[in-house]
């Protein structure tokens, strides 16, 4: 036992100090960009479009991904926002809300951190102008104003989990090893320079591939760095302790990316060879009559039995 102990915590402080060396390409902590002051302009700083020349098949995946329309959802999530704003930051005593002229990034960031993480990077008055907007196309869409419903639809969806957001802002997570991401770079598996005027760089990040990276949103649990922690998505804390902990090896990217073919279009259970892959269902099912009494008689009734067998990685449903 001893030895056995021994020879763990070795592999422990082998596999620890793998993160102290520099493996990415990211570099000092850059000075940070002005503020956005609108939903466009913070739009149009990760907007993927641009994209779209060299990488068209990897858009038309992604387009077809909640990633793309990360606040506006299914689109329940817009809804949900609205609702947590109305039944929690108005309702609590601290929270500094009380109307939506109150709201700032800091109070949405409890929805924001992973449904929009740039939004650290624009003013209040656009956290009020995203809140506005999603109870404008709530409304329109409720009186059956079709066309304006579209219009302040497609603001919302402008707002998203994008190419610069995955593959730059959130791309490196051990910054005081790796270095802090730069303007001027797309960060993946290659490096060398990149056909683009503003972004012309690529460099490696050594976790995007792993189950880490899907992590920082599809997170453990509580976000506890936060005044007032949420939680939502437990996924990759499930994948870690009851998947990874009884020998399972593979990353997140393997199955929603490869196994799957799905690509960018990352999916889970609203797509039919997500829901394949996760699990296995048995039904069994049989027919029968019934005396229930004399004054009813025989009814017919049926006996149902639905066995649901768990092949994903982690607990399902989650996020």
């Amino acid at each position: 036992m001893k030895k056995t102990l021994t020879t763990a915590i070795a592999c422990i402080a082998a596999c620890t100090l793998v993160s102290f060396n520099a493996f990415g390409a990211g570099g000092p902590k850059p000075d940070p960009l002005p503020k956005a002051r609108t939903i466009a302009e913070l739009a149009q700083r990760y907007d993927s479009s641009r994209c779209i020349e060299c990488h068209e098949e990897t858009h038309d995946q992604w387009s077809e991904s909640l990633h793309s329309k990360s606040i506006l959802g299914s689109p329940r999530t817009a809804p949900t926002i609205i609702t947590a704003i109305e039944k929690g930051l108005k309702l609590f005593p601290y929270s500094g809300v009380k109307e939506d002229s109150d709201i700032t990034v800091e109070s949405l960031m409890m929805c924001m951190k992973c449904h929009l993480p740039q939004l650290d990077e624009a003013t209040d008055e656009v956290a009020r102008e995203i809140v506005a907007t999603i109870r404008a196309w709530m409304k329109a869409s409720n009186a059956g104003k079709e066309d304006e419903a579209e219009a302040l639809e497609e603001t919302i969806a402008s707002l998203n989990i994008g190419c610069m957001v995955c593959h730059n802002k959130m791309a490196i997570i051990h910054k005081y090893a790796d270095g802090y991401p730069q303007y001027d770079t797309v960060y993946g598996s290659q490096e060398g320079e990149h056909e683009d005027e503003t972004i012309s760089k690529m460099a490696i990040a050594p976790a995007l591939s792993e189950s880490i990276f899907c992590g920082q949103c599809h997170g453990q649990g509580p976000n506890f760095e936060l005044d007032h922690p949420s939680q939502c998505a437990t996924a990759y804390g499930s994948y870690l302790f009851a998947y990874v902990a009884h020998g399972g090896s593979e990353s997140c990217q393997e199955c929603h990316m490869h196994k799957s073919e799905l690509g960018h279009n990352i999916q889970s259970y609203q797509d039919e060879t997500m829901a394949k892959m996760a699990v296995d269902v048995t039904v069994h099912a049989r027919s029968l009559f019934w005396r229930k009494n004399k004054t009813e008689g025989v009814l017919p009734i049926g006996i149902i039995d639905v066995e649901i067998y768990n092949k994903a990685g982690h607990g399902i449903p989650d996020g």
